[in-house]
């Protein structure tokens, strides 16, 4: 029997883009979505909560020893004082890479993932592949993310749940005595909390 070529889908482009934008023209068109709405919730995870909250947070750690004492010992205190608390967020543990340990975060069986400190998470990271993978073999899939590892430095892979959600926070990087913790936030990304790239070099 022929395919049918006529199903909605096939009038849709390859380009990922232009898929979502082209879902979101069917949706609107329909009534089913308010573009308004749509616009406001971008803006909020992309602008208000996302990765920049983490990066702030681990840019203090790396800059004052006492507020790093209380987020390694219990940090849900102090995040609700920050305003750093909701759904998605509500137990976080936060784990911290050294030179013997390199921490990396996976959800086996979802897509677990603080929200209120990384914003949404990355499709990657709600693949099939890196669920299964990372636990399997970390070390490969921290490779194709361009981590490299030194042979003596152990990888810990922690299976974030609905009842805990783990931060990594990075390595500070060399060179970055005296720098403002605002300088410093700008050296953290989303895939440097999450375990798969390193906080960046800052520039000469």
């Amino acid at each position: 029997m022929p395919h049918d070529h006529d199903h909605p889908h096939s009038h849709l482009p390859s380009d990922p883009a232009l898929r979502v934008k082209a879902l979101e023209t069917l949706l609107t068109d329909k009534g089913l979505v308010d573009p308004a709405a749509l616009d406001e919730i971008i803006d909020l995870y992309q602008n208000k909560i996302g990765p920049q909250n983490g990066a702030k947070v681990v840019a203090k750690m790396w800059a004052d020893p006492v507020f790093h004492r209380a987020m390694m010992e219990d940090p849900m205190p102090v995040l609700r004082d920050m305003g750093l608390y909701g759904r998605q967020g509500e137990h976080m543990v936060f784990v911290e890479n050294t030179d013997a340990v390199h921490n990396m975060v996976v959800c086996t069986l979802c897509s677990c993932y603080p929200w209120p400190l990384l914003g949404i998470p990355p499709g990657w990271y709600k693949s099939d592949a890196y669920r299964a993978r990372s636990v399997r073999e970390p070390r490969t899939v921290l490779a194709e993310f361009g981590v490299t590892l030194a042979d003596e430095t152990k990888v810990r892979v922690w299976d974030s749940t609905a009842e805990v959600r783990y931060l990594v926070v990075p390595k500070r990087p060399l060179g970055t005595e005296g720098m403002s913790e605002e300088a410093l936030a700008q050296l953290v990304s989303r895939d440097s909390m999450i375990g798969t790239a390193l906080a960046q070099e800052p520039t000469p």
